[in-house]
């Protein structure tokens, strides 16, 4: 099923979920680490980036500094979608929110500000909510 590209219907249909747990940004030398199942990873020259749950990183030993809450945006978003990630980067930035995003095939997926997730949610709802009128 191919995703949605209507800027109008991606932002009226976001439906934005916060998912349990604190996580972190952690970065490795080589593979992840035994053990550990991150939720996203990026590899990038200097290391390879591990977006897991922040008791995962302590258990293993890993330096972190951003403690985040997670939000998916629960429509199936076209990759090659135009303002999504800007609309919502906006939004949120209006807020005084800082944003992480991450896109997966068929969702966007934003970390936030730990203790401001709730408030994210809200921005995110309330710009859903004026993009279907």
């Amino acid at each position: 099923m191919a995703g949605e590209t209507d800027l109008q219907k991606l932002l009226g249909g976001m439906r934005p979920q916060s998912n349990p747990g604190r996580y972190v940004f952690a970065t490795v030398e080589g593979g992840v680490p035994e053990g550990l199942a991150p939720v996203v990873t990026v590899a990038e020259p200097e290391g390879l980036t591990l977006v897991l749950r922040q008791e995962d990183a302590d258990a293993a030993g890993l330096a972190y500094a951003y403690v985040a809450g997670w939000i998916t945006l629960r429509v199936h978003s076209a990759l090659e979608a135009v303002g999504l990630t800007a609309a919502v980067a906006t939004a949120l930035a209006d807020a005084g929110l800082s944003c992480n995003v991450v896109a997966g095939f068929h969702h966007d997926h934003l970390f936030v500000p730990y203790e401001s997730v709730d408030r994210a949610v809200a921005v995110l709802e309330d710009l859903a909510g004026r993009s279907t009128g």
